[in-house]
């Protein structure tokens, strides 16, 4: 790992969580740009969610776009997020598009001129503070194809998804507090 991204995403984290940060749209832009670039995928392929107050559904924060489309119950048995949830646990897949999941989201139109695209592989990992999930982050490789999506993800790029979850969480539950 490009150990400089992950340096500069532990500051952004600490600094948002010293001024007791509200997870504001420029923050996450920035936090979002260093992880793609870190993985090499498109920003609107990293989705941060935020686990609502209630515990009850999970809430899109990036992409932007999907925060208007609707929230994932944590009781969904075909949501991969809603899993990561329950399970406290972080995983790769790298065949997802077969594997039987909610599919309403990749249909969303992320820009204008793109067309929508499915998600082929994937990574996810808990948002936990103090023992307690706050939200979930994945990383994924949208294409027509799995080829086309590139490289699968590594166990190697899971542990730093562990690591970006971990400087990332306080910094969530923070938010998640403020829009309450």
């Amino acid at each position: 790992m490009a150990g400089e991204f992950i340096n500069e995403l532990k500051k952004w984290a600490a600094e948002l969580a010293r001024r007791r940060g509200d997870g504001d749209e420029i923050g996450l832009n920035r936090a979002v740009e260093l992880i793609s670039r870190n993985f090499s995928v498109r920003p609107h392929e990293v989705a941060i969610f935020a686990l609502t107050p209630d515990e009850r559904f999970l809430q899109f924060l990036t992409p932007e776009k999907l925060r208007e489309v609707g929230q994932i119950p944590t009781t969904s048995t075909h949501s991969l997020a809603a899993r990561t949830v329950r399970e406290k646990r972080a995983e790769v897949i790298n065949h997802f598009s077969v594997i039987p999941h909610s599919s309403v989201f990749e249909a969303v139109r992320i820009e204008k001129d793109q067309p929508t695209e499915a998600i082929q592989k994937i990574m996810s990992a808990p948002l936990v503070v103090d023992r307690r999930v706050v939200g979930v982050i994945q990383i994924s490789r949208k294409a027509n194809s799995a080829p086309d999506a590139g490289p699968d993800f590594t166990h190697q790029q899971l542990r730093e998804l562990k690591i970006i979850a971990e400087a990332l969480a306080p910094c969530i539950s923070l938010g998640v507090k403020a829009h309450v």
